[in-house]
C-alpha cells in the first residue's frame, strides 16, 4: 500500500473573504436585532443595510477577481455534483473538501441571494411610519407596499431560517464529521496534499480588495444619499 500523500498547510480564503465573511455574519446580526427593535434603531437598521449592500457588491466583483476557491466558478456545481457529494464522492481533485462543497454552495448562493433580495427590497420599503427606504421615491406605492411586506415578514424569516440552517451545518459537519470548517475562515489554511490549488492571497490582491471594497461602500454611501437628495 502507498503511503498517504503528505499534508501541508494550503491557502484556501483568501483575507478579503474571511474578512469579508465576519464582517457580513456581525452586519446581518446587528440587522435583524436593530430592525426587529424598531423605534430609534431603525436609523441604525438603515445603515447596517448600506453597510450590506456594499458587503454584497464587493463580494460581487470578488466573486470574480479574488483568490481561487472565493471565485463563484469554484463553487458553482450542478445536480451531478451534488448528488455525486451525497453519494461520499470527493469531487475531481477531491476538490468537493476544499472550499464550498457542492451542498455548502447552495447555502452560500441561497444566503447571498436571500440577501441581495432583502436589501433591495429594504431600499424601497416604506413602513408608513417613520422609516423610508432611500429609493422608495422611485417606485410606485403598490411596489414599495409589496416591498415592505416582504422585507418585514417573508423574507426576514427566511433568511434567519437560512443562517440558523448555515450554522447548524457547519457544527455538524464539526461534530458528526470531524471537518473544521470555521478555522480555515479564522486564519485561512487547510492542510492538503501537495498539488493542492492556492487562492493568491498576496499584497496586490488585498491591495485590489481595497479599493474595491472602497468603491463598494461608495456605491452604498451614494445611494443612501438619494434619501434626502
Amino acid at each position: 500500500m502507498s503511503p498517504e500523500p503528505a499534508c501541508k498547510p494550503v491557502r484556501i480564503w483568501d483575507l478579503p473573504t474571511r474578512l469579508f465573511h465576519w464582517l457580513l455574519a456581525l452586519t446581518v446580526i446587528g440587522s435583524v436585532v436593530s430592525g426587529q427593535i424598531g423605534g430609534n434603531a431603525m436609523v441604525w437598521h438603515i445603515r447596517l443595510g448600506l453597510v450590506v449592500l456594499a458587503l454584497l457588491a464587493f463580494r460581487l466583483v470578488w466573486g470574480f477577481a479574488g483568490g481561487y476557491w472565493s471565485r463563484f466558478a469554484a463553487f458553482l456545481y450542478g445536480p451531478r455534483s451534488v448528488a455525486a457529494y451525497l453519494r461520499g464522492e470527493s469531487g475531481p481533485d477531491g476538490r468537493f473538501y476544499i472550499g464550498h462543497s457542492p451542498v455548502g454552495a447552495l447555502s452560500v448562493w441561497g444566503l447571498l441571494g436571500f440577501l441581495a433580495l432583502q436589501v433591495a427590497t429594504g431600499l424601497i420599503a416604506d413602513d408608513e411610519i417613520a422609516t423610508t427606504g432611500p429609493l422608495n421615491r422611485f417606485v410606485s406605492n403598490r411596489i414599495a407596499n409589496l416591498a415592505s411586506t416582504w422585507h418585514a415578514q417573508v423574507g426576514k424569516r427566511v433568511l434567519i431560517v437560512l443562517a440558523i440552517a448555515h450554522v447548524a451545518a457547519v457544527l455538524y459537519y464539526l461534530w458528526r464529521k470531524q471537518r473544521n470548517l470555521i478555522a480555515p475562515m479564522i486564519h485561512g489554511d487547510m492542510p492538503l496534499p501537495r498539488g493542492a490549488v492556492v487562492s493568491a492571497d498576496g499584497t496586490l490582491q488585498r491591495l485590489a480588495a481595497l479599493l474595491i471594497a472602497a468603491a463598494a461602500a461608495a456605491l452604498a454611501w451614494w445611494i443612501g444619499s438619494l434619501a434626502t437628495a
